[in-house]
């Protein structure tokens, strides 16, 4: 167990029991290193960091720490996408083959982008038995995704895309404006505000990146089926055997975006804002609001959950995992990494945690945090 670390960073008045939350995240538990950071209306209230960024506890979690937050950047990407849209490349309602024809193979030529999206397209994994380096290889991800056909018809109901969604939306997005999800994010919307979230790591960052510690378990995935299998558990169902290094910076805009809790905080306060990132008008209102309503809800193939997706985010409704507004939408990581926007009050948020728990969403620390913002309200 660890003694509570000295917790540094900005607490805004009136927002101090969120500092008591956070401190006691370390209390009589295994934690390692953390950040939270929150906005409203685009003003930072909190935006804490205490641990290490190893599991041995050598270095100290810093303002400058980055993490591996997983699927907690599939929002991000949500928001390149929804500035590619509004830039004129595709509507969320075009077929993914107008833009990429390969893809309507195997009965396919009827998915939107929306649909592709929120988790309606029947590609949840490879089916076929493949190399998990294989995963570094976009082109051959790339055909592998267009020849094969879909796991359940395309359009009814969800299977959750763990890795294969970023694989999709970069397709888009490289065939519509000719560079990558990550290229995009670092030329026109996070680097030019400094913002620290990368997909695609470079080399000079690595230095900065708390080492996560895997859960001691497996998240449980409720009734195993062979989507579920294809998804999750096929010795090829995720990158590998590449190193850490190879795997930071490589592109999977699904998987491994890396940054900070105050980084995130801030993109995703796009969603939370009208569209707007400080002063600029990143995103139209309506693609705002196109990618936070409602897709297609129900039962999950994948995740043992029924869900609300929008375009690349999922939906809070009743669930409780982004606070009390049922409005608010966020995504999380694998291990409890979480990003989330509530429209109603303008709040942004994230945690970013290295030590992962067996959680694939509403990780009590994060829900902890949250709903202690609520009650400073």
């Amino acid at each position: 167990m660890t003694d509570t670390p000295q917790i540094h960073g900005l607490t805004a008045a009136g927002f101090e029991p969120v500092r008591d939350v956070f401190a006691s995240l370390w209390e009589g538990t295994d934690e390692i290193g953390a950040a939270f950071a929150v906005e409203i209306e685009g003003k930072t209230v909190i935006d804490l960091h205490a641990g290490w960024t190893t599991p041995k506890r050598e270095t100290q979690w810093t303002a400058e720490t980055i993490v591996p937050v997983f699927s907690t950047g599939k929002a991000i990407t949500a928001l390149v996408m929804g500035w590619l849209k509004d830039q004129g490349n595709f509507a969320f309602t075009d077929k993914v083959a107008d833009h990429w024809p390969a893809f309507a193979q195997g009965g396919k030529g009827e998915i939107t982008i929306a649909q592709a999206l929120s988790h309606q397209a029947g590609l949840s994994g490879i089916a076929e038995e493949m190399q998990a380096s294989d995963w570094f290889d976009r082109e051959l991800i790339e055909e592998k995704l267009a020849a094969q056909a879909p796991l359940w018809p395309p359009g009814k109901g969800t299977g959750y895309h763990p890795i294969t969604f970023g694989f999709i939306a970069d397709a888009i997005a490289r065939r519509t404006d000719g560079r990558t999800i990550g290229e995009i994010l670092k030329d026109e919307i996070a680097g030019p505000r400094h913002l620290d979230f990368f997909v695609g790591t470079p080399d000079s960052e690595h230095h900065r990146v708390a080492e996560h510690k895997l859960p001691p378990k497996p998240p449980f995935l409720g009734d195993m089926n062979e989507i579920k299998k294809i998804a999750f558990l096929k010795p090829w169902s995720s990158p590998g055997r590449r190193g850490a290094a190879e795997w930071r910076k490589a592109e999977f805009p699904a998987a491994n975006g890396h940054g900070s809790a105050a980084a995130i905080a801030a993109l995703m306060g796009v969603f939370a804002n009208e569209g707007r990132l400080g002063n600029d008008a990143l995103l139209t209102r309506k693609t705002v609001d196109d990618i936070m309503t409602e897709q297609v809800s129900g039962e999950d193939r994948v995740l043992p959950f029924d869900l609300s997706f929008g375009i690349g985010v999922m939906r809070n409704g009743s669930s409780g995992h982004y606070g009390p507004e049922p409005l608010a939408i966020g995504h999380y990581g694998l291990g409890g990494s979480c990003g989330f926007a509530d429209p109603v009050r303008h709040i942004s948020g994230s945690f970013t945690p290295n030590r992962l728990r067996e959680v694939l969403a509403g990780d009590p620390r994060a829900v902890k945090l949250i709903n202690a913002v609520y009650g400073c309200l």
